[in-house]
């Protein structure tokens, strides 16, 4: 039995029972182990207890005659349990007990997490002998530890003690493997590192107590793959789980990839009683730039045609052994040498990393001789030098092709007065023709004049005139006339170049000014209002204005009768001179010059109606008549000539009305019953057939021949033969009538026919059109029904009451 004083842990490794001993203040504490086997020795220490195995937490009193102790607390030392024990349950921790359990009943209990809290039950206490009990396994993960308090109490519920604290400890057991926070960790590291570079960390935690070695990982690295070019390119710290370098040799074009197996393992590394877990650590290489470009050949060669720019002339391949579409494997190329004046430009293909030499303008040399070195984006790792590789040469060569002609001033301008005579040479528009090597002749030919003024030379491009040039124009714009001429040469196949020739057309002074307006319209009484006049001129400046404005002197009567003033340099006022002149047209000569040199002048006339005004100087409307040349008499004419067209207007309408209404009258009249207008019309029977009429049917059939009619002796006829003759024509009747004429037509066909020599007398045979000779079937006649036989009609009572009526004829039996 171990003896531990108070305050002290108890490292409980089997159930025990502790017990205060007030007088010795001590407490004892009994573990129980389990049996010996036989003829095993005791070890010194531990005691089996005999006497007590209760714990007396509450301490006594001396009694009233003795000593008195001062009464302290007392802390009960933890008590520690192992988990994921494997029982029995309940399995006893502890007993605790009053001294006073000799003078009264007392009742034990415990409160706090695990007991009366959640997780409910997992402690318990006998209420009578206060042995507590444990009652399913621990699991220091779940709960490390327990902060419980006892009661003691007697029957009625009154306190006897003061409550002490327990506090239980859950002893750790190695029960959890390390676990990895990821299960596959991704790294890099540069090509060419040097050993000791770090690469990547690796973590993994263990559940339990990281303060023993239950908790304490360790990581080491199982194993790497590929193992080149060595076996163990990389080592771990055991403790942090950091991955660095520890050999030389990384090289990228190599093995781009290493893919290591990293194990964790709890116990402190110890493989024998630790716990062990894997990851996966995926180590990239990544690249450096220390391969540099390299043609695939020293010399390359193209061809292309003259004046073909931005095409290839010709594809520079390298190799480069670093990642693809990288800065460090992108090829840039540079002329160094054989192109000072920048004729040619190498752009590189994204996919490919191909040079493309491409040409800008080569006219002038037939052939190249290009030196290119290639580069990457990124520069040379350290240590690395250039390759000699890295430089190639390129031959281009040119070859000819026929070119256009072109004019060198395009577009060429001149300047010179419009008018200039017919065949006047104005200038030469001659073309180039930029094949140098060829011996070529150019002809020119127009190819656009709108006014068709110019000729042009085919040999020489020399420029004539063909008309005179106006400036006044519709062709000419800002006083610019355009043409476009054609140079074609005759290689093989013919080229051609247009060249535009600008004319600047200077004014001359060849249009006389117009006056404006050309009518106008004045009081026949003076000083109430005046014509203003103005003057336009197809020149320009300064053929054009001021303008001088005056009246001729013949006839006489116009000085006399009007009067002209100037306002300015480009208006005039007309007036009249007398003060009172007849209402009418006037034809008002005026003279109008113009400034230039030498000045041109014309004469307007401007037609003025003269007319009575009212205060306001405006014409009146009968004034505005008189002014148009007609005098009284003619007015009233025309005056009663419109009162008597109106007049016949409305009698021809009063007349329409009322035959109109004749017409709806004489419709009245007309019995409906007689009215044969889209009506069915009800006759009256003729009989009970044919067999009841002893009529000879041949004569309604048309004769085989008219031999007999026509050779008989005129005069001679029968009343039932229709004459040969001329037949009257009858009114046709329109297609839609109107309701009202079809009285008029009735009257009119009848009167036709009373008029008609040729038409048969009352009751004679009317022959009508020929239907043929005769029908092949028959008269219907001769269809006779018969009631003898044995058809049976009963199925017509079947088919419903349509047939009612047959059925009751042909289905109802034999006749009596």
């Amino acid at each position: 039995m171990k003896t531990i004083h108070s305050g002290r842990h108890l490292d409980l490794g089997a159930p025990c029972v502790c017990e205060w001993f007030a007088r010795k203040e001590l407490t004892v504490c009994a573990f129980f182990f389990p049996k010996q086997p036989k003829g095993r020795k005791a070890v010194p220490g531990e005691l089996v207890q005999q006497q007590s195995d209760t714990l007396l937490p509450w301490r006594q009193q001396q009694s009233a005659h003795g000593l008195r102790r001062q009464k302290r607390d007392w802390v009960i030392p933890p008590i520690n349990v192992p988990e994921n024990s494997r029982g029995p349950f309940p399995q006893q921790l502890v007993r605790i007990r009053s001294d006073k359990d000799k003078e009264i009943h007392i009742r034990y209990s415990i409160t706090g997490v695990g007991a009366d809290q959640p997780p409910m039950e997992v402690f318990n206490i006998d209420p009578v002998s206060g042995r507590m009990y444990v009652t399913r396994p621990m699991d220091r993960e779940e709960r490390a530890s327990y902060h419980l308090r006892a009661h003691a109490v007697d029957m009625n519920g009154n306190k006897v003690e003061n409550p002490i604290d327990l506090y239980i400890y859950v002893i750790d057991m190695n029960d959890n493997r390390p676990e990895f926070i990821n299960q596959v960790y991704n790294g890099s590291v540069d090509e060419g590192s040097k050993p000791g570079t770090y690469v990547m960390t690796v973590t993994a935690n263990d559940a339990d107590d990281g303060t023993t070695a239950n908790g304490m990982v360790r990581y080491r690295i199982v194993t790497q793959t590929p193992q080149s070019p060595s076996q163990n390119m990389f080592t771990i710290n055991s403790e942090t789980g950091d991955i660095v370098t520890v050999a030389a040799g990384l090289d990228r074009e190599k093995v781009q990839q290493y893919i290591v197996i990293v194990q964790a393992t709890d116990m402190e590394g110890n493989l024998n009683y630790g716990l062990s877990n894997t990851a996966t650590a995926i180590i990239t290489v990544t690249d450096v730039n220390d391969n540099p470009p390299e043609f695939t050949t020293s010399t390359y060669s193209g061809e292309v045609p003259e004046n073909r720019v931005e095409v290839v002339v010709a594809n520079l391949t390298v190799m480069d052994r670093d990642q693809p579409h990288s800065p460090n494997w992108n090829a840039i190329y540079r002329i160094i040498s054989g192109d000072p004046s920048g004729h040619f430009t190498i752009r590189t293909d994204p996919v490919t990393n191909e040079g493309m030499v491409t040409a800008v303008d080569y006219e002038m040399n037939r052939a190249f001789m290009l030196t290119v070195m290639v580069s990457n984006q990124a520069p040379l790792a350290s240590g690395i030098q250039m390759s000699f590789q890295s430089t190639a040469g390129v031959t281009i060569s040119v070859t000819d092709v026929n070119e256009a002609p072109y004019f060198p001033t395009n577009h060429k301008l001149i300047r010179l007065e419009e008018g200039v005579p017919t065949g006047t040479v104005l200038t030469t528009f001659s073309a180039v023709d930029p094949d140098r090597f060829m011996q070529q002749a150019v002809r020119y030919s127009k190819l656009s004049d709108p006014a068709n003024w110019l000729n042009i030379n085919a040999t020489n491009g020399q420029i004539t005139t063909a008309a005179v040039l106006d400036r006044e124009s519709d062709y000419i714009k800002n006083n610019v006339y355009e043409a476009t001429f054609l140079a074609a040469d005759n290689g093989i196949p013919p080229a051609s170049g247009t060249g535009t020739l600008q004319i600047y057309l200077i004014d001359i002074n060849d249009n006389a000014p117009e006056l404006l307006p050309k009518e106008a319209q004045i009081c026949e009484k003076p000083n109430l209002n005046v014509i203003n006049i103005t003057a336009a001129d197809a020149d320009i400046d300064p053929n054009v204005g001021p303008f001088v404005f005056e009246l001729p002197s013949v006839p006489s009567a116009v000085r006399k009768n009007w009067t002209i003033t100037r306002l300015n340099g480009d208006y005039a006022q007309l007036s009249l001179r007398i003060m009172y002149l007849e209402a009418g047209v006037y034809d008002v000569p005026i003279i109008v010059t113009d400034s230039g040199n030498p000045p041109l002048y014309n004469t307007s006339v401007i037609k003025v109606k003269v007319c009575p005004c009212d205060e306001n100087g405006d014409c009146t409307t009968i004034g505005a008549v008189a002014a148009a040349g007609l005098g009284t008499g003619a007015i009233i004419a025309i005056l009663i000539c419109i009162i008597i067209l109106l007049t016949m207007v409305l009698l021809f309408v009063v007349w329409m009305k009322r035959r109109e209404k004749e017409r709806h009258t004489k419709q009245l009249l007309i019995d409906p019953e007689d009215d044969v207008r889209d009506n069915i019309l009800k006759y009256d029977e003729e009989g009970g057939g044919e067999e009841d009429q002893d009529y000879d049917l041949s004569q309604l059939q048309q004769p085989e021949t008219m031999d007999h009619v026509l050779n008989k002796t005129p005069g001679v006829r029968r009343v039932d033969e229709r004459p040969i003759g001329a037949e009257p024509q009858y009114p046709i009747r329109p297609v839609i009538p109107h309701p009202g004429d079809i009285g008029d037509f009735i009257n009119e066909g009848l009167r036709a026919a009373d008029n008609d020599p040729t038409a048969p007398p009352y009751d004679s045979l009317l022959v009508f059109d020929y239907e043929g000779s005769g029908s092949t079937a028959g008269s219907v006649s001769s269809l006779n029904s018969s009631s003898s036989g044995d058809q049976d009609y009963d199925y017509l009572n079947d088919w419903g009451p349509r047939f009612k009526k047959l059925a009751d004829m042909y289905g109802g039996g034999e006749e009596d």
